[in-house]
């Protein structure tokens, strides 16, 4: 539990109950990522705009078996592996109709804002809606990785990726290297970009061969660039490499507004495209991580206990000695 900024225990909390139409899940593993930071250090923009509160239990990347369904529950029974979409909509507004739930004005998000807990906990309930059956195949350690799978998968459509298409892909965190693996699956040609050495090499174990530091691309151009920094200069850095009538997809969430060179954009016909989430892609995307090519065992640089979660978090989400951008947790561990 995030009691504060900067300030986590575990402790005990109430029993989740199959009611209604909710799903009880005994969660296996979960993956911590940018926003549990953001959720840690109190920057999260959902805490000014009166969203989310103190305390709070995040956990929205994660994968587990169902424990109990509540009375209205029928698409899955005790025993399915699952995960769940992070965005919960009202269901009832035009845009929950048209799938863009995640878009709903008065949307949940589990283990982001108030009123869904997340999954770091031995045991979550979510609504039935948001979930979703993993392949009993499927370790847990895979199905976490579900969730921002699901939106690196969107971003690479929304960078219209097929194959024989160039594709460069920046930033080597989790969103990045499943945006490159699934882009390579779909038959592109990836150029990997960062400037963290040790993710670069970790793109090159996973099998890129065109993988650079950011500031060696020289003049090179590619159909579409996929933004996964969060960083506030990347987007206007990467429209110089993308040719006319190409695509720049958005994926990072900068701490402060960047600027984009608009006259370059209508000039070259390029369409910048930002990606919030990965609800309409999350089956999709559980499909391509089981298939040859994409691998995110590598990108996993440890799994801990709950206790040291809070640690963790104050570290900025990482584990000293290691550049794997992933750290995962057991809460049952």
């Amino acid at each position: 539990m995030i009691d504060g900024p900067m300030s986590g225990s575990v402790r005990d909390v109430p029993e989740p109950k199959a009611t209604g139409s909710r799903v009880v899940v005994d969660v296996e593993t979960v993956g911590l990522c940018g926003t549990d930071v953001e959720l840690f250090a109190g920057t999260m923009p959902y805490f000014r705009q009166g969203l989310l509160t103190y305390p709070v239990r995040p956990g929205h990347e994660w994968a587990g078996t169902v424990r109990e369904i509540g009375p209205e529950v029928t698409s899955v029974q005790p025993g399915d592996r699952v995960t769940a979409d992070t965005f919960v909509g009202c269901g009832a507004c035009e845009l929950c109709r048209t799938r863009r739930h995640h878009l709903c004005a008065v949307h949940d998000e589990i283990g982001v804002r108030d009123g869904l807990p997340g999954a770091l906990a031995e045991r979550i309930a979510v609504p039935e809606v948001a979930v979703h059956k993993l392949p009993p195949s499927m370790s847990a350690a895979v199905g976490a990785f579900i969730e921002p799978g699901s939106c690196a998968l969107r971003g690479v459509r929304a960078a219209r990726v097929g194959d024989g298409a160039a594709v460069l892909v920046w930033g080597t965190g989790t969103l990045g290297l499943l945006a490159a693996q699934f882009a390579r699956a779909l038959g592109a040609s990836v150029c990997v970009a960062g400037v963290v050495a040790g993710q670069l090499e970790l793109a090159k174990r996973l099998g890129f061969e065109d993988v650079v530091r950011a500031d060696d691309l020289g003049g090179r151009q590619f159909d579409s660039a996929i933004d996964a920094t969060g960083a506030p200069t990347v987007p206007e850095q990467a429209l110089h490499h993308i040719s006319p009538g190409g695509v720049l997809a958005l994926l990072g969430v900068a701490p402060e507004p960047g600027v984009l060179e608009v006259n370059r954009l209508v000039l070259n016909d390029i369409t910048a495209v930002g990606v919030l989430g990965g609800s309409a892609c999350i089956d999709d995307a559980i499909a391509l991580l089981q298939s040859d090519g994409v691998d995110v065992y590598p990108m996993i640089a440890t799994t801990v206990g709950l206790e040291r979660v809070a640690g963790i978090l104050r570290n900025g989400g990482k584990v000293p000695g290691t550049s794997a951008p992933k750290v995962q947790v057991a809460p049952s561990g």
